[in-house]
């Protein structure tokens, strides 16, 4: 794990959501300013510059690799020392291609070219899933280790490959002249120490949460990172998806300054509402049959049904602050198209602060005050995340709220949608009762689907926009597709 998670660091600093927050904004101005010509030459340069500073990192990363894992992994002796130095070795030069894979994406996003580059990590997996079909039977454990390092390598470069072509159509002034680009480029680099900073607070926080959850009872930490697992897949589709691709949007508006705060707001205000739509529902089923979720996809082998139930305490956790976090990374682009990169990492270390201290407190005192066992506190560190996560929304929503005009989900429509979720919740989870005997496979095939089709139904009976826009978007590409054969 140290030798995959070295190299990370390098992405951390230079990947997708850093890259976007500092660049996005400063180039979809230029272009919804109509200087096309500058925004290639700021393209152009931003990826020379990104070019150099991630070779001159992956060339440090190769030769300082045993000084790193001295420091990391002090522990690591002998033959695992020696595997986990080869490991790092061959991962820095992925992580720095797919910094460069972030470049293409935020040159793409900013067009509204979203396909290829939320496409092109398919092609990493697809790199990986080759390796282990083809060495996986015929080699030891340390060997397979560094055949899926070298996997990811050529997945890295599959995933910058499949973006090129289409980003450099959109770029046609090819040699930049830093003469004229000197102002945008500095605000770019400016924006960028921040966004930073906020990264590393991302990752104090985790951390930390592992670090709690290493004092806690065996099997604490292993909950926590199964729970992980399930809690990033909504945040990442539902949450942060919406958030890169109005990051553009945002940033043009922006750039009228007549009518930046009307047109911020609606799209704000509109994805927030998408957001919610999906969010909201993905909570409830953690909280109510969060168990047949983790024992659907995990339960196996040496995983049972206890450690299942174990993971729910997780997911409840999690749910609690679900929706704030999805939230407030809307909120985060919004400030990010303002060239405001300060105001979100001052609320994220807020939050994160906040986290460790109730984090503790929920972890460890509680549960002894409640009289519970010590290693249900680990659904305590979850939960106080959330509430920090809560905390960190509502402050920026003030913030901004300060700038331009009143944001946010209107209380009825919120109540919609929580009444829509308790029903579908209701349901699967009778059904998870009526249906006790059957293996978690076959449970999961009949509960979790079951809830989708009762809480998009009552949507579709209610004439819910956010549901209506997502069957015509479905319908009018399947159109288009039928009419292309």
């Amino acid at each position: 794990m140290a030798g995959f998670r070295i190299p990370n660091i390098l992405q951390n600093l230079f990947g997708e959501g850093v890259l976007s927050a500092s660049f996005i904004p400063v180039y979809s101005r230029l272009l919804a300013q109509g200087d096309d010509e500058t925004a290639d030459m700021l393209a152009w340069g931003v990826a020379s510059m990104l070019g150099l500073g991630v070779a001159l990192m992956v060339a440090a990363g190769v030769a300082a690799a045993p000084y790193l894992i001295t420091v990391i992994a002090p522990g690591f002796h002998g033959a695992k020392r020696e595997l986990t130095i080869t490991l790092v070795r061959v991962l820095f030069p992925g992580a720095g291609m797919l910094a460069m894979s972030a470049w293409c994406l935020g040159v793409l996003n900013s067009h509204h070219r979203f396909f290829a580059s939320y496409a092109a990590p398919v092609a990493w997996n697809i790199a990986i899933i080759a390796t282990l079909l083809l060495y996986g039977p015929h080699s030891s454990q340390s060997r397979l280790a560094v055949d899926i390092a070298w996997g990811s390598v050529v997945g890295s470069l599959l995933q910058v490959l499949v973006q090129l072509p289409q980003t450099l159509k959109l770029l046609r002034k090819l040699r930049p002249e830093f003469g004229r680009i000197t102002a945008p480029l500095k605000s770019v680099f400016k924006n960028l120490g921040p966004v930073i900073a906020g990264r590393g607070v991302g990752q104090i926080s985790g951390y930390v949460d592992n670090l709690l959850a290493s004092l806690l009872p065996t099997g604490a930490v292993a909950a926590l990172n199964y729970g992980q697992i399930l809690y990033m897949l909504p945040l990442a589709l539902f949450g942060w998806s919406v958030a890169a691709a109005e990051l553009p949007s945002m940033s043009r508006a922006a750039a009228s300054e007549d009518g930046l705060a009307p047109i911020l707001r609606a799209r704000l205000n509109s994805g927030l509402r998408q957001i919610a739509f999906l969010v909201v529902p993905s909570a409830a089923a953690f909280l109510f049959v969060g168990d047949v979720i983790a024992a659907f996809i995990f339960q196996s082998g040496d995983f049972s049904h206890a450690d299942a139930i174990y993971v729910w305490s997780v997911l409840v956790g999690s749910g609690v602050g679900m929706l704030a976090v999805t939230m407030g990374r809307l909120y985060n682009s919004a400030f990010y198209a303002l060239w405001d990169t300060k105001t979100p990492l001052k609320f994220a270390t807020v939050r994160v602060t906040l986290a460790l201290v109730l984090g503790y407190l929920f972890a460890f005192p509680l549960p002894r005050a409640l009289g519970i066992a010590p290693r249900w506190g680990v659904g305590g560190l979850t939960a106080s995340a959330g509430m920090a996560g809560w905390v960190e929304f509502s402050l920026l929503r003030w913030k901004l709220n300060q700038r331009i005009g009143w944001t946010g989900l209107d209380r009825r429509f919120l109540a919609r949608l929580w009444g829509m979720a308790l029903i579908a919740s209701v349901a699967a989870f009778a059904l998870k009762l009526y249906i006790p005997w059957t293996g978690p496979r076959l449970r999961g095939l009949t509960v979790l689907p079951a809830f989708g089709i009762v809480y998009l139904g009552i949507a579709y009976l209610a004439g819910m926009p956010e549901l209506m826009r997502l069957v015509a978007m479905v319908r009018e590409r399947l159109g288009t597709r039928a009419a292309s054969r």
